[in-house]
């Protein structure tokens, strides 16, 4: 269908107060409410980055396939530590009245296989996987203007206030293609405080956590793009 082929997400108008930006309880609330009640088309996902709810469509085909192939190394390196680690997609993850869909998501693998009613490991009503379940988060950028600041800024952001260790970005729109690994957050600054940047065609190596020197390269990100 026409609409899955966008690349823009659409983001819902944003709810703020006169006087600050921030979201605060009520404001979290209401989108909260608002996401829980959405009905989106197939293809489509919603997000709550930052005091909006932000709805995108599905990647084109180099998103996908790096996704792929991220997940499935990600997967024979965790298991060839046999690792209490695992990896999924497709997956909310919940930080307070905050919800976020990785592309790749390494988590604890008794919270991605846990029934709906643990509480230990997914927020209420089943809805998603707690945010203190996860150990590296990963996000493949889309082409549009919007993608690429959501995911470079808002994303980065967000994580690091949440506290979730490790922050992969791989990005083909950056030069010919890089691949960016953020570490050690500092939620109350919302920033990362190692950060590690390579062109496609060098390696990438995860610094911390499960995943710990694991490594992102060709393999995963193909060679470098034209620029």
């Amino acid at each position: 269908m026409t609409a899955l082929a966008q690349e823009a997400p659409v983001t819902m108008p944003e709810i703020t107060t006169p006087e600050d930006t921030t979201p605060g309880p009520e404001l979290d609330e209401v989108l909260w409410q608002a996401w829980k009640a959405m009905e989106l088309p197939e293809g489509f996902h919603a997000e709550i980055i930052e005091g909006s709810i932000e709805v995108s469509p599905t990647g084109r085909h180099s998103h996908s396939r790096i996704s792929f192939q991220l997940r499935r190394q990600l997967t024979q390196y965790l298991d060839k530590q046999s690792s209490a680690y695992a990896v999924t997609n497709d997956t909310n993850i919940i930080h307070g009245r905050k919800v976020w869909i990785p592309d790749v998501v390494v988590a604890l693998e008794d919270a991605i296989i846990a029934s709906a009613d643990d509480t230990e490991f997914v927020a209420e009503d089943g809805i998603g996987l707690d945010v203190h379940c996860v150990a590296l988060v990963a996000e493949v950028v889309s082409p549009s203007h919007d993608c690429k600041k959501r995911d470079r800024v808002r994303k980065r952001r967000a994580y690091a206030e949440a506290g979730i260790p490790v922050y992969v970005i791989l990005d083909d729109y950056d030069g010919q293609g890089t691949v960016t690994v953020l570490a050690s957050p500092l939620p109350d600054k919302a920033v990362y405080a190692e950060s590690h940047r390579v062109p496609y065609g060098r390696e990438a190596i995860i610094p911390a956590g499960p995943a710990k020197g694991f490594i992102i390269g060709e393999a995963i990100t193909g060679p470098p793009r034209n620029a």
